[in-house]
């Protein structure tokens, strides 16, 4: 049987089935061992796509042989099969990595636990990126926002049960938003296929409801991806969440967000009705500049590592945003490179700081004094990571960051090409604590008898921090895939 042509349908399926399998055997090893198998096989669907969509374009696959838009059609692009990628290869890392990092975080017995939500996170976010379909969009969002909240919730910190509260609220709130905007598309089009209603969408262009439309998806998305100030559940989040928790979500999830969001814009409303005729432009001009500052001068100003960089990210979703307000392919290409470039960068940081956490005993700044000397390694690879987020030539942020300026230089803002630079000597300030901490203090004495970092993590942890200087020099891939997707959007995708 030739399984090539029901790829994009097995993207989705093979995790899906994991699920059940890790509930139903319970054993950690063996629940262990169908995760990570079922996620080896989704980076490898992911990939196979990928080149078939660089070799042959678009790929159509309806479901239950029932055509497009009468059935739900999965559709792989340039922009999806990059999101896959993604998603897929930052699963196919922390999985092996969480085997050694849980022992330390997670009970026992809610081992197989972990490995089902994983598993089941995975399947809505690989289904984000591969349907065509406006309602399973937001099915499997909900399948990997519950998944996440469980996820978080596993912490050993009781302020996680909290932080998944929290996020549980804001997420509902936002997922309530988003279905009532698609609600009102299929109002005024008739149909739930994205493609089909692009198309349709051109004849009810500027009616109310369109309208509406566009605002309840804008806001119930930007509380998925924590945009600056709808940000309030990620620090909490990603600083009580167990550390490969926090890695795969700060990784992938908010960037899955974003792209739903470039999905809808692009691909649905087009880019005349979200720029032209509202002033979009402005208002994520605003926030993104808000949330880069903001977030960055907090981030200055905290004592643990894992909720410093979980501010960090707010301000890097910040200029993705800022790419985007710019409505051109470089600006929208700088956006699509940062969404993989900075998913590398913060997976591999908070893999690092996981690795802390088990050596060290904790992951505040008191904590991490002499980690230079205790964990050089880690400590190097953290600075390396700290680098790309200030945007140092050679590293994936640097790419980002440039093609941003050209951007702003293309437009002719010059104001724009400083406050970049100028929020990123922020970068540099928050940076710089981690480093007078790791390099300039002396280790604590409780920190003699430090636990060595198990091989199941070290690994993993090193492949994304030498990813992260690999994607700073050669950007065929990322940069590549990101214009080809960018030209897509904005050459009319409907």
């Amino acid at each position: 049987m030739n399984l090539v042509p029901h790829l994009p349908a097995l993207q989705v399926i093979v995790p899906l089935i994991a699920a059940p399998l890790t509930v139903l055997l319970r054993r950690r090893s063996v629940a262990f061992a169908v995760a990570l198998t079922a996620s080896w096989i989704a980076l490898a669907i992911a990939v196979m796509l990928w080149l078939q969509v660089a070799g042959s374009g678009t790929i159509s696959y309806a479901i239950g042989s029932w055509p497009a838009p009468w059935g739900i059609e999965y559709r792989v692009d340039r922009l999806s099969s990059f999101m896959l990628v993604l998603v897929a290869g930052i699963a196919a890392l922390v999985l092996p990595y969480s085997r050694a990092s849980i022992e330390a975080e997670i009970p026992p017995e809610q081992h197989y636990l972990f490995y089902t939500m994983f598993v089941l996170c995975l399947t809505g976010l690989l289904g984000i990126a591969i349907t065509g379909d406006a309602f399973n969009i937001f099915v499997f969002l909900e399948i990997s926002s519950l998944s996440a909240y469980v996820l978080i919730a596993l912490g050993r910190d009781r302020r996680a049960l909290f932080a998944a509260y929290q996020y549980l609220i804001m997420g509902s709130i936002g997922a309530t938003f988003l279905v009532i905007g698609i609600g009102l598309l299929y109002l005024m089009t008739g149909t739930l296929n994205l493609a089909d209603m692009g198309r349709r969408i051109a004849t009810v262009q500027g009616t109310r409801p369109v309208l509406a439309a566009l605002a309840f998806v804008t806001v119930g998305v930007s509380l998925k991806l924590a945009l600056f100030p709808l940000h309030q559940w990620l620090p909490n989040a990603y600083t009580f969440a167990p550390s490969a928790v926090s890695a795969f979500l700060a990784a992938t999830a908010t960037k899955v967000a974003v792209y739903v969001l470039l999905r809808f814009y692009f691909s649905v409303f087009g880019e005349s009705a979200v720029f032209d005729k509202l002033p979009m432009q402005q208002m994520m001009l605003l926030l993104a500049l808000a949330g880069m500052f903001a977030a960055s001068g907090i981030a200055i100003f905290q004592t643990d590592l894992k909720r410093l960089f979980a501010y960090s990210s707010v301000a890097q979703i910040g200029y993705i945003i800022l790419g985007l307000s710019f409505n051109s392919v470089s600006g929208l290409t700088a956006s699509i490179v940062h969404l993989v470039n900075h998913g590398v960068t913060k997976g591999a940081i908070y893999m690092l700081l996981g690795c802390v956490a088990l050596g060290m005993g904790g992951t505040s700044l008191a904590r991490v004094q002499g980690l230079g000397k205790r964990m050089p390694l880690v400590s190097f690879g953290i600075v390396v990571c700290g680098l790309s987020l200030m945007g140092v030539p050679g590293t994936a942020g640097f790419v980002s960051k440039w093609y941003l300026l050209l951007a702003a230089l293309e437009k002719g803002q010059w104001w724009l090409v400083f406050m970049i630079v100028l929020s990123s000597l922020l970068a540099a300030v928050y940076v710089w604590r981690f480093v007078e901490a790791a390099y300039f203090r002396e280790p604590r004495k409780d920190t003699a008898n430090i636990t060595a970092t198990p091989w199941l993590m070290s690994v993993p942890t090193a492949i994304l921090v030498v990813a992260t200087v690999y994607f700073g020099l050669d950007t065929s891939f990322t940069v590549g895939s990101a214009s080809q997707a960018a030209a897509l959007l904005l050459g009319g995708a409907r």
